[in-house]
């Protein structure tokens, strides 16, 4: 019996954003592709001789070259189908009501258990095998207490649990959910990078000016820079890709969150109010 093995590496970013917060995000590698994914991510840092950990704080003038390379390199496993994306999000406007205290206190981890669960359709992922799947999770480290994390570990690796999981035999060892160092792992560096550019952008810090100037600052310049060089791979996926809304969904099966290469997702809150101060 063949077993594959899914790796699935998730990151966050700017919990609070003018317009858009909230920001989740994945890079999936069938076990078959690892390899090959690995070494030509890596090999960008090593070409430019870049000896830190990429990420998008780190984008300037001087090392814009080596981050352009490196995004090339991520859009290219999409496009070649070794690997997928997925992006989550929250749009500022839209404000959660009817919420009790927990739920105000697990925001965090119950968005994050939300985007794991369909973002990727990873209940669809085994389709048409009579063989079982498993899925192994690095979350870049988490930023909350130590038993809350626990708690939403025990979540993820519960929803193997799910009838949709079971009958698609897809599985989940409670020792393959776990928090990595991002250094040691390029595509949480992809994924920061990524989640960085998009949020830059959906929350207009491209137009910074810094107090007391007239120009937007050099880092700000190449940060913008990046961002395009993002949206133009984005739209050569799909032509006129708008980075604030969800892609779309293929109906009745939705077979495309789990097929389609790259996807967005802006999540909406079952019951919310509108503040229009926070619409572009």
């Amino acid at each position: 019996m063949s077993v594959r093995e899914l790796h699935l590496w998730c990151d966050e970013s700017v919990a609070k954003g003018r317009y858009y917060s909230d920001f989740y995000g994945g890079i999936l590698v069938e076990s078959k592709h690892l390899k090959q994914v690995n070494e030509r991510l890596w090999a960008v840092l090593k070409k430019h001789d870049y000896r830190h950990e990429a990420k998008w704080q780190n984008v300037t003038p001087l090392v814009l070259p080596v981050y352009i390379d490196f995004m090339d390199a991520l859009f290219d496993l999409v496009f070649e189908g070794l690997v997928k994306v997925r992006i989550m999000f929250r749009q500022s406007a839209k404000q959660a009501i009817n919420l009790s205290a927990m739920h105000i206190e697990q925001a965090y981890h119950r968005l994050y258990y939300q985007f794991i669960k369909h973002s990727f359709g990873l209940a669809l992922c085994n389709e048409g095998s009579t063989d079982p799947v498993y899925i192994r999770f690095y979350f870049d480290h988490l930023p909350d207490k130590d038993e809350k994390n626990a708690i939403f570990k025990s979540y993820v690796h519960a929803l193997q649990l799910r009838p949709e999981w079971k009958r698609a035999q897809v599985n989940i060892k409670v020792e393959d959910v776990n928090e990595v160092d991002s250094a040691r792992h390029i595509e949480l560096q992809a994924i920061d990078v990524l989640l960085g550019a998009l949020a830059f952008r959906l929350n207009e810090l491209h137009r910074a000016i810094p107090d007391g100037k007239r120009r937007r600052g050099k880092r700000t310049v190449a940060k913008d820079t990046l961002y395009k060089h993002i949206n133009k791979r984005l739209a050569q996926l799909y032509p006129n890709f708008n980075i604030g809304v969800s892609t779309g969904t293929s109906r009745p099966g939705w077979e495309n969150r789990w097929t389609a290469p790259y996807r967005h997702w802006s999540f909406v809150p079952r019951e919310f109010k509108v503040d229009p101060d926070r619409f572009k």
